[in-house]
Parts: structure tokens; C-alpha cells; sequence
């Protein structure tokens, strides 16, 4: 392929770009961020045969924790760094890392080298999101923006499905070529992440003039102080004991260093990290309560529908992922017919409204399935709620972007990433404790109400080892590896399927609840007019009125 067919030409105008220019920079955009979306599905699917590999099953959890701490905490600094110095190197730096991350993780020996490569690995993924929805703004107009952004959520969704495709062959696979199969559920991201490099090198090239002024480093540090103790008891309160000694140590730290934040952030003002003045912009202060509350609800409640396939529905992973494609659809669905109203007709404000009502819907109807639920209704569920995700996410993003400088599209766009990733930990964290708090108990009444049908009692009967298998899994440490209910018959292993499926359904309910106070927040979204031009070429504007202001005082 000839470099005139890969690399655009110069824009018209500074901060101009052409239809065929912002689809060749959305390539190099789209790899990066596929990277970061496929890379969290991939690992939770096989992340117990990971463990077992590397002799670490109890310490598991820390490969997630590590890597969720630190993409977190990367988030707003990548988007303010970013708005300083400019995005390009910002973005490949971030897919730099994350592929020297994973290229480590490839080469882990036990499981706290691979925690500390996931971390390594986060603060190149922390960057790929916000900024690739930064840089969308910085060279598409608020008006067009929604349905090149619809593009994004077509690669979040094809991450969701391949994620788990090729987790469970990875780990299925003993041995590929002398290298455990596991394995290469990392070393898939280095030749990916190298040609996204070349690709967003090459075709990225974005006007930028920097504007110096005092980094935020009191920021920065007190914003770790502050998170990295919550995020840590967020993931690890389940086994510690929300109330143990070291849980209450983490909440003292953390309010402690959140304190510090606010002080900091008041104190440099318009360069703080997170400027409070932002706030004040009743789009912002809405976007990132939504994404807050939103976050809460999809990623919390998003996670037990896999749950329910593998556990209840007996699906593999592999399966699973298949399963999800109608989930997928009907984001690409929504996000495309949402992006294409908001370009025909300019308003924006009813789509996240609509969009969340759909989901407050679909996950209403999820706390409704039961075990026995056709799979097609399950699916058309997700079709659903897929739906709703599409008219939310991004339309919010759209709406904050547009009601902003356009010299603080990055701090902006990173800000309410990182909101919906905190709202996506707690929601994670309260709905696992409450799923795992009503298992047993679930699962002992399933059981109780079925030994009073003839069928389930001979199936004791003839099948007695079966029976202490059931009996333990009633337990919470039994619940720590669930494989054996499918060495059960269908009618032994039923009682086991409706405690789960009604646990799930509990969880599903308070994530309704929770959706709720999503569309009360997102009620209060006004709709301002869409700017027909770019962040960049807004800046260019800007520069040049300046310019000449000087030569003409």
C-alpha cells in the first residue's frame, strides 16, 4: 500500500479535516482502544487458569486489582497532560507502555510478578479510552461527533464478544508452540499495540500550541493517596471483611488523601487537575454524575449476565461470548441510529434520557428471568439493554465536550471516563458482596422446596455422591469453584441454578434502583446548541484572533 493511500493529506485549514482524514485517523484510534477493551474480557475468562498455572488461585484477584488501580488513576492525568502538551504523544506513549506491559505479563513466573505487570500494563490502558474520545473531539464537530463516536462502541462491543472467544481457546490450549496458551493471551497485544503505534504515528497529526502552566503534582499524588486504598478495599473487601482491620485502615487513608485532593484542586484552580470551575458547568457536573450512577449500574449489573450463562445456563466462556452478540448489536444498533438523529437534527438531550430508560427497563426485566427462562428471551433482554447503552454513553460524552473550552476537551473527556470507571468499581465490588451474601441461603431454600418432588428424591437416591457435592456448594467456600455442578444431572444440579439465578435477580433489582437515580440525574441535562466546529479548529480560531489582537493592539 502506497503512502499516499495511508497517510491524509493536510487539511484545508488548521484544525480542518475531511471525512476521509478523520476516518484514517478513527483506524489508528479504534486499534488502541480495542487493545484496552479486548484486554479486560480476555484475562477475566481465563484468569482462574492463570492461576492455577502460576500456583497463585488465592492471590488471583490482585492481577485484576493491580491493573484496575492504576488505569483509574492514569485516567485524568493522561487528559490533562494531554490538553497541555498535546495528544499525540500522550497516545502513543499510553500504547507504548501497555505493550511493554503486556510483553511482560507474558513472561510472568508467579502471580505477584503478574500483579505488578498488570500495573504496568493499566497506565498504558488508562490513556487509550479518554484520549482516543479526546482526540475524536479535538478534529470532529459536537454535531458529527456522535456518529463517528458510534464506532467506539462497536469496538467496546466486538471486545465483549471476542474477549471470551479467545480467552477460552487460549487457556484450552495446554501448549502453542512451546509456550503455555495462557500466554498468548498477552503476547496477542504486542504485535496489535505495534502496528496501532505505526498507524496512529503516521496518520495523527493534530495543530497543537501549548500553553505552560504549573502541573498539578499535589493533585496527583493526593488523588493516589486517595484511591488507591478504596479501589484496593473495593476489590478485596469481599475477603477481608468490609469491617476487618485493614478495610477501616484503607478508608481512613483514603478520605484522608480525598481531602488532600479538594484542597489541592482548590488551590490551583484552573490548573488543577480536575479544575473545581468545571463543576460549576451544570453539563459537566450532570455528565459526571451519570457517568457515576450509569457506571454503577451497567458494569455491576452487566457482569452477573455472563454469570447467569456460564453458571445457570451451563454455557463455556467461549459460548458465552457468543451468546453476548445480540448485547453487541444493540449497541452498534443504538449508538449509530442515536449518532445519526443527533446529526440530522442537532439536539441531544432526550437521547441519554431515552437511553437510560431502556436500560432501567432491561435490567428490570433481568431481575425477572429465572432458571428456567427461554435463552431467546434472555438474549432479547440484552438486545435491550444493549439499546440503551448506545443512546448514553456516548451522547454524554458529546454533550460534555461540546459544553466545554475546547482547550480542556482532554481533562474534560477523562473526567467522565474516569467517573463511570469508580461508579463501574463500586457497583462491581457491592453487587459481588450482595450476589455472594445470598447464595447459601438462596440455594438452601432451592434445595429445601425441592426435595418434595418424587423425581428429585430418587435422583438422590441413586445418585448419593452427587448429593454431597450439591450439599457443599451450599456453603460461601464452597461457592469458590462452582465447576462441579456440571458433573451433576440436571435435576440434582436445578435447586443449585435457581439460588444463583435468584441471587442474580436480587442483584439485578438493586441495579434497577440504582438506574433510577441515573435518570433523575440525567433529567437535569440542558440542551445547549452543538458547535459546528472542532475542538482544533476552534483553538486554531482562538490562536489567530490572539495573534492578531497582538499585531493590532
Amino acid at each position: 500500500m502506497s503512502a499516499s493511500a495511508t497517510t491524509p493529506a493536510p487539511p484545508a485549514a488548521e484544525g480542518d479535516f475531511t471525512h476521509r482524514q478523520i476516518m484514517t485517523i478513527l483506524a489508528g484510534l479504534m486499534m488502541g482502544m480495542f487493545l484496552a477493551a479486548l484486554d479486560q474480557t480476555i484475562v477475566a475468562t481465563a484468569i482462574r487458569t492463570i492461576a492455577d498455572d502460576l500456583h497463585g488461585f488465592s492471590v488471583q484477584a490482585w492481577a485484576t486489582t493491580a491493573f484496575l488501580i492504576t488505569s483509574t488513576i492514569s485516567t485524568p492525568l493522561y487528559g490533562k497532560l494531554s490538553d497541555i502538551y498535546g495528544r499525540r504523544r500522550f497516545f502513543l506513549a499510553a500504547i507504548g507502555i501497555f505493550v511493554i506491559g503486556s510483553a511482560l505479563c507474558g513472561m510472568a513466573g508467579d502471580m505477584y510478578q503478574l500483579a505488578a505487570y498488570r500495573a504496568v500494563q493499566g497506565v498504558g490502558a488508562g490513556g487509550l479510552m479518554s484520549l482516543a474520545l479526546a482526540i475524536i473531539g479535538d478534529i470532529v464537530p459536537p454535531r458529527e461527533r456522535a456518529k463517528y463516536q458510534g464506532y467506539f462502541l462497536a469496538v467496546f462491543g466486538s471486545a465483549s464478544v471476542l474477549g471470551p472467544v479467545l480467552g477460552g481457546l487460549f487457556a484450552e490450549a495446554d501448549d502453542i508452540a512451546g509456550i503455555a496458551g495462557w500466554r498468548y493471551i498477552f503476547y496477542i497485544n504486542v504485535p496489535l499495540g505495534l502496528l496501532a503505534m505505526v498507524v496512529v504515528a503516521r496518520v495523527l497529526h493534530l495543530p497543537h500550541h501549548r500553553t505552560d502552566h504549573r502541573i498539578d503534582w499535589p493533585g496527583a499524588l493526593t488523588l493516589v493517596l486517595g484511591l488507591v486504598p478504596l479501589l484496593t478495599v473495593a476489590e478485596q473487601g469481599r475477603d477481608w471483611g468490609w469491617s476487618s482491620g485493614r478495610a477501616i485502615l484503607c478508608y481512613a487513608v483514603g478520605v484522608v488523601g480525598l481531602i488532600g485532593f479538594v484542597l489541592a484542586e482548590r488551590a490551583y484552580k484552573d490548573e488543577a487537575l480536575l479544575p473545581p470551575r468545571l463543576f460549576r458547568i451544570r453539563t459537566f457536573g450532570v455528565g459526571a454524575a451519570s457517568s457515576f450512577v450509569v457506571g454503577m449500574a451497567m458494569f455491576g449489573g452487566l457482569m452477573m449476565v455472563p454469570l447467569y450463562l456460564q453458571i445457570v445456563k451451563g454455557s463455556s466462556p467461549m459460548v458465552a461470548g457468543l451468546q453476548m452478540i445480540p448485547f453487541v448489536f444493540g449497541i452498534m444498533t443504538g449508538s449509530i441510529v442515536f449518532g445519526q438523529i443527533i446529526f440530522r437534527t442537532g439536539r441531544y438531550r432526550f437521547i441519554p434520557i431515552v437511553g437510560s430508560a431502556l436500560m432501567l427497563i432491561a435490567l428490570f426485566l433481568f431481575s425477572l428471568i429465572t432458571a428456567d427462562t427461554p435463552l431467546p428471551l434472555t438474549m432479547g433482554i440484552m438486545l435491550l439493554m444493549g439499546l440503551g447503552l448506545g443512546g448514553n454513553m456516548q451522547p454524554m460524552v458529546t454533550a460534555v465536550q461540546n459544553a466545554v473550552s475546547p482547550r480542556e476537551i482532554g481533562t474534560a473527556t477523562s473526567a467522565v471516563t474516569f467517573f463511570r470507571q469508580m461508579g463501574g468499581t463500586l457497583g462491581t465490588a457491592v453487587f459481588l458482596s450482595v450476589l455472594f451474601a445470598a447464595v447459601p441461603g438462596r440455594i438452601r431454600d432451592a434445595f429445601t422446596d425441592a426435595q418434595a418432588a418424587p423425581e428429585f428424591q430418587a435422583a438422590l437416591r441413586d445418585n448419593p455422591e452427587q448429593a454431597a457435592a450439591l450439599q457443599s456448594g451450599q456453603s460461601t467456600e464452597g461457592l469458590n469453584d462452582t465447576s462441579f455442578i456440571n458433573t451433576l444431572s440436571d435435576v440434582i444440579a436445578h435447586p443449585f441454578k435457581v439460588g444463583f439465578s435468584e441471587s442474580m435477580s436480587l442483584v439485578f433489582l438493586i441495579a434497577a434502583i440504582i438506574m433510577i437515580v441515573g435518570l433523575a440525574v440525567v433529567l437535569f441535562l440542558p440542551e445547549l446548541p452543538l458547535q459546528n466546529r472542532s475542538a482544533a479548529a476552534a483553538r486554531a480560531a482562538e490562536d489567530a484572533e490572539a495573534r492578531a489582537a497582538a499585531e493590532n493592539p
